[in-house]
């Protein structure tokens, strides 16, 4: 059996999600899967091909049960991401950020070799270029998207002439092969009122769909249109523009979309699966305990991680340090003794699950299986 790190020998014993060695990544599994069947009657109700986004999770385990429950395959943001999704076995995967310099689309091409339906995105004549020559010294096909900025200015050609003349560069090469466009635009994810995230948003879906109406006239209609994401998913059902969806954080949800509006005057059709559970290491201070998870446990480009330990309402955590938590207690409940369990929300899935090896997956109160977060790290 694989090293499936220390709490491997209490998967199937009653009562062990309490004994869990932690800091340990948790994943209740029933919601974690009832958030997998919404998004595909969603994506089955709108017409909607899924590719979430394996950014999310890291995890080959997680994307063959997307792939199991309806998607086409899976994103990426990086090469490496790519790299352990094929290897183990996942079509499909679309790589959204442009893979540039000679080494890195060496290895792609190669990828690509033993890749089924592996595609990439282009934003950059160049580029495309450096694309073709590897790949027509390897003899192999690459299937392009044309990466657009919509409004976010990270990667993607803004202008319509522009997106035109990569296509067509694209088209015309024997080495390439245009398959269609990417545009995503993360920066209105995290709106957290609905009608200002669909204004704004609504904008650069205008943009969008006057690119895609000039690429028609150019003879070159996308057949794939990938795009959207967790916090737009509602508005990308009604506007009807694209083919596939990259909805990512969906599956874990996290402190930063628990706080937004995901759909008009209603709840979120996405629960919590994903917490954090570390333990009481210190209580000697007054009014607060010290935990087992601080910087290194926690992604911080966000907001604090939140306590969803039913014993202590009002509980709030405070940042102590690399290794240490602070969780300030409030009047409502008494102070945990040492080694207690404590919950909590994670700020930002995609980053918090690339710090941690394992995913502890459990149903109620017992570890029933512990899945490899292998695609973590960036080489």
């Amino acid at each position: 059996m694989p090293d499936l790190g220390p709490n491997q020998s209490l998967i199937d014993i009653p009562g062990s999600r309490r004994a869990l060695i932690t800091p340990a990544l948790v994943l209740d599994l029933d919601v974690f899967e009832k958030n997998l069947a919404t998004h595909a009657k969603f994506c089955g109700e709108a017409g909607l091909r899924s590719r979430p986004h394996a950014k999310t999770h890291k995890c080959s385990e997680i994307a063959n049960r997307q792939i199991a429950a309806g998607a086409v395959g899976v994103c990426c943001a990086t090469l490496h991401e790519a790299t352990v999704m094929v290897e183990a076995g996942i079509s499909g995967v679309l790589i959204t950020s442009p893979i540039v310099g000679a080494a890195k689309v060496n290895r792609l091409v190669e990828l690509n070799k033993k890749a089924d339906k592996l595609k990439i995105v282009a934003d950059n004549s160049t580029n495309i270029s450096d694309l073709a020559d590897t790949a027509g010294r390897e003899n192999v096909l690459l299937d392009v998207l044309i990466d657009i900025d919509i409004g976010m200015h990270r990667t993607g050609v803004h202008a319509a002439d522009e997106i035109i003349r990569l296509a067509r560069l694209v088209d015309d090469s024997p080495q390439l092969n245009y398959r269609g466009v990417q545009a995503y635009s993360g920066r209105v994810q995290h709106i957290e009122a609905y009608a200002d995230r669909e204004h704004e948003y609504g904008t650069q879906l205008d943009h969008l769909q006057i690119c895609l109406d000039a690429l028609a006239n150019a003879q070159l209609k996308p057949s794939i249109i990938s795009g959207g994401g967790t916090g737009t998913h509602a508005i990308d059902r009604s506007r009807k523009i694209f083919t596939e969806h990259q909805t990512g954080s969906y599956i874990f949800m996290d402190v930063e979309y628990n706080g937004v509006e995901l759909v008009s005057d209603d709840a979120s059709p996405f629960a919590t699966s994903l917490f954090m559970q570390c333990s009481v290491v210190s209580n000697n201070a007054n009014g607060f305990v010290t935990i087992d998870g601080g910087y290194k446990c926690f992604a911080t480009d966000g907001p604090k991680p939140e306590v969803s330990t039913d014993s202590l309402p009002g509980a709030t955590y405070d940042r102590f340090g690399d290794e240490h938590g602070k969780i300030i207690i409030s009047d409502l409940s008494q102070k945990p003794v040492i080694g207690t369990p404590i919950t909590l929300v994670t700020p930002h899935c995609d980053p918090t699950v690339n710090l941690h090896n394992y995913l502890h997956c459990v149903r109620g109160d017992k570890l029933v299986g512990i899945w490899a977060v292998d695609a973590r790290g960036v080489l």
